[in-house]
């Protein structure tokens, strides 16, 4: 009987059997189960968007090259390295607060058109944005993020002429 207590406990995470001397251990964690956020084309994820990459040389000033300082933020992210990641934002932009996450990770889809206004030019990608929250629950956001750089006109900085996420249009977790 004691047996199938212990057995059903460590199915529900609060228990669990060392192997070796079947000592019962209270409060073991459960194995959490692998994410696997919805795919491409199916609600909640990305749009099926099969539009091949150009694997050649990326100019930076191109809307790939916009992608590219996506990927690093988001890289950073993962790592826990939210100071880095910051870094990657717009002066004055309203930031993604992506600490308040245990685990976090990014899907990001293709580029929209770059459109340009007022020496600056901008350029949108969908993201879906998906982990765990602090106390473990799984979540899956996906919104826009748009970049922007200063196009090169004269008095304009190197540092502006770079891409940065201008702002991110995701739902509140």
């Amino acid at each position: 009987m004691l047996g199938a207590c212990s057995q059903q406990a460590a199915q529900n995470g609060s228990v669990a059997v060392e192997p070796e001397t079947n000592v019962v251990v209270a409060n073991a964690p459960a194995t959490e189960a692998p994410l696997n956020p919805p795919a491409p084309g199916e609600p909640g994820g990305l749009p099926d968007d099969r539009t091949p990459v150009s694997e050649g040389p990326i100019d930076p000033k191109s809307a790939q090259g916009a992608g590219q300082v996506l990927q690093t933020y988001f890289a950073l992210a993962e790592q826990g390295e939210f100071t880095e990641a910051n870094k990657l934002w717009s002066d004055g932009a309203t930031k993604l607060d992506l600490a308040q996450y245990r685990e976090v990770h990014a899907n990001i889809g293709g580029p929209g058109d770059m459109e340009g206004a007022a020496g600056s030019s901008f350029v949108d990608y969908p993201v879906q944005l998906y982990g765990r929250t602090k106390d473990g629950k799984e979540f899956n956001l996906r919104g826009t993020m748009t970049l922007r750089r200063v196009i090169d006109v004269p008095g304009s900085t190197e540092e502006q002429r770079k891409w940065h996420i201008f702002k991110a249009a995701l739902p509140a977790q």
